[in-house]
């Protein structure tokens, strides 16, 4: 007799897909500009796309700490990140790249879509949220809306709405002043 190996379980659906956050955003009164394009994977892709879009272009980084808790860096795209000298700053442990897997579960975005529009999609709170100053003081930024192919510019008002509306506050840290 041969017992049965239970199924994996697939990752729960996100509650939030792209149409439903700009939906969402639209209901609660979170002004913003989404604009179509191919695909972009990584910060050096579509620059002449991005040149075109006024506003302060982001990149995420969704990392894990030796401790397992989860974070997500949204910083400008021309700032630098140190992982080497950021766990100081921020009160983790040595950081890495979190698996696509767990991106998925948390933010509700695969890998090349990272986001911290993706936050609305951790009522949790399992990812703490770290947010580059340049960022914190740009009129406008732009995040991917949940999907890559397309990006959306906030005022910094409607950006920190949405922030407000999700019950997130994010950890302020300037990556050029980062202690060593």
């Amino acid at each position: 007799m041969t017992e049965d190996k239970p199924l994996p379980v697939p990752a729960p659906r996100p509650a939030y897909d792209r149409d439903r956050l700009l939906a969402w955003m639209a209901e609660n009164g979170v002004g913003q500009t989404t604009h179509e394009h191919p695909a972009v994977f990584r910060v050096d892709e579509g620059l002449e796309l991005k040149a075109a879009m006024p506003g302060a272009h982001t990149k995420n980084l969704f990392l894990k700490d030796r401790k397992g808790r989860l974070w997500l860096i949204s910083a400008r795209q021309d700032t630098v990140v140190d992982l080497k000298r950021a766990p100081k700053t921020i009160g983790s442990d040595k950081l890495s790249f979190g698996n696509e897997a767990l991106l998925y579960e948390t933010l509700g975005v695969r890998g090349g879509s990272v986001t911290a529009l993706g936050l609305i999609n951790d009522p949790d709170r399992r990812v703490t949220f770290v947010l580059d100053k340049a960022l914190w003081d740009a009129d406008i930024v732009n995040f991917h809306p949940l999907t890559n192919t397309a990006t959306t510019a906030l005022a910094q008002a409607d950006f920190r709405r949405f922030l407000e509306l999700i019950g997130r506050e994010p950890m302020v840290v300037d990556f050029g002043k980062l202690e060593t």
